[in-house]
């Protein structure tokens, strides 16, 4: 496969373009595309095709979660019974940006939530209209790319396109905390520093 690459705006991201690589999702393909942190793999959650081709680019085991990526943080409520208090807190302090944060599931479980502050990332996700994984674009165990031609070397063409919109802008990924049973616990140190998120919750 040779991937479509779609050199975007990353301010004003073409509209023409972000409804192209959004079909490609809506359809089960793969889209690599910048986040504020890292770039990111796009797939549609909600297909099971195309999370086994994410977990096969990946190579990644399929019982591994992935975290859900947002346009809205109004989307959380289709996950979950009720936004944990520490969540809040955090949302209104670092959201959008580079920040996922994993809270109880509806029934049981946990899952994750990012809400990206890239504009490319924002409008892509937006297309889409309908839950979205998007990991780093590089198979598990190897450094994220910062750039798309990084993420198409990591691929080694194993998506149907990427969203050129140059390099991002912190290249690092995001922070991963959890707010499980009422307790703040950061789960993969980033781009936010854990003395800012303690800050936050204090």
């Amino acid at each position: 496969m040779t991937p479509r690459i779609l050199t975007v705006n990353p301010s004003h991201p073409e509209p023409s373009l972000i409804e192209e690589a959004g079909r490609i999702i809506c359809e089960g393909g793969l889209v690599a595309f910048p986040t504020e942190t890292v770039y990111g793999l796009a797939a549609d959650a909600t297909n099971p095709g195309a999370i086994e081709r994410l977990n096969r680019v990946k190579g990644r085991p399929p019982e591994k979660p992935y975290s859900i990526h947002l346009y809205d943080p109004a989307q959380i409520l289709s996950f979950v019974e009720a936004v944990p208090p520490l969540a809040s807190r955090l949302m209104e302090r670092f959201w959008p940006g580079p920040l996922t944060i994993v809270m109880p599931a509806k029934g049981r479980g946990s899952v994750g939530f990012r809400l990206p502050s890239h504009p490319v990332a924002q409008a892509l996700l937006r297309r889409c209209q309908r839950p979205v994984v998007a990991p780093s674009a590089n198979r598990s165990g190897f450094p994220p790319p910062t750039d798309a031609r990084e993420a198409l070397e990591a691929l080694d063409g194993q998506a149907a396109c990427v969203l050129d919109a140059g390099p991002t802008p912190i290249g690092r990924e995001s922070t991963v905390v959890s707010v499980l049973d009422g307790r703040l616990e950061i789960l993969r140190e980033g781009a936010i520093a854990p003395e800012a998120l303690r800050a936050a919750v204090a």
